[in-house]
């Protein structure tokens, strides 16, 4: 793994490296992704059906694509994305992650490439994707800027970049810290830093300078009530989900 001209925090990359052994348990410390991951899926599967004109109910309707998951983890959405076809490539920079989704994949007879890298690393190696999937890790990085950049030069030409984050708000503190960490115990708490939450406004203009066109954007909503998740075209003021294009 090359880790010069990165934009890993070491800081953050440590959380995640010491919930490694429990990505899969979803009633561990990643119970939140467990949920939301129905929610994530299928606006991930919609858009990528979408623009590569694939059809969902179809056999492997992403086979000849090949995707990058970056920030893999345990490998929640690279299993998905490999049952329906995609040849996948999942790249975390926390080590002890990779091992946990090799031994998970090869349990459920899946060929995933999985490896401890990181984007800078790939794109300066000329590596080339369909679909990046950059799911809940721009906040987390020293550099979102420099990151979404090496994002774009990952993808090939009419490629497109699926990316969640969190809003940078009252209602996000109160939700995604207090909420998740301090009340419901869902996180560890330290594990999100409010002052790097990013507002819509403020990723769709990153993503501009990165070199990528913004063509959607959605809300994830919670609902304690029904204790499910939804996608919501209006509400995005705490966890939402942006898709962009690399021109052709």
């Amino acid at each position: 793994m090359q880790t010069d001209n990165t934009t890993v925090d070491a800081a953050e990359v440590a959380k995640f490296e010491a919930m490694a052994a429990e990505w899969w348990d979803p009633t561990g410390k990643f119970k939140p992704l467990h949920m939301m991951n129905p929610v994530r899926l299928d606006y991930i599967t919609r858009q990528i059906a979408a623009e590569f004109d694939r059809d969902l109910s179809g056999e492997k309707p992403f086979a000849g694509l090949r995707l990058l998951d970056i920030g893999c983890g345990g490998g929640l959405l690279c299993e998905p994305m490999a049952r329906l076809g995609a040849e996948v490539v999942g790249v975390d920079a926390a080590p002890r992650n990779i091992p946990v989704a090799q031994t998970h994949a090869e349990q459920s007879g899946l060929q995933i490439d999985y490896r401890h890298d990181t984007a800078e690393a790939m794109a300066a190696a000329g590596e080339k994707f369909d679909v990046v999937l950059n799911m809940e890790v721009v906040e987390h990085v020293s550099d979102p800027l420099a990151y979404l950049t090496a994002c774009h030069d990952l993808l090939k030409p009419g490629g497109l970049h699926l990316c969640s984050t969190i809003n940078r708000n009252a209602k996000s503190f109160a939700m995604a810290i207090v909420g998740a960490e301090w009340v419901m115990r869902w996180l560890p708490k330290g594990t999100h830093e409010w002052s790097k939450f990013i507002t819509p406004d403020e990723l769709y203009e990153l993503i501009r300078k990165a070199g990528m066109t913004p063509v959607d954007r959605k809300g994830y909503v919670f609902n304690p009530v029904s204790w499910q998740w939804s996608i919501s075209a209006r509400d995005l003021s705490v966890n939402y989900v942006t898709a962009a294009l690399r021109p052709e």
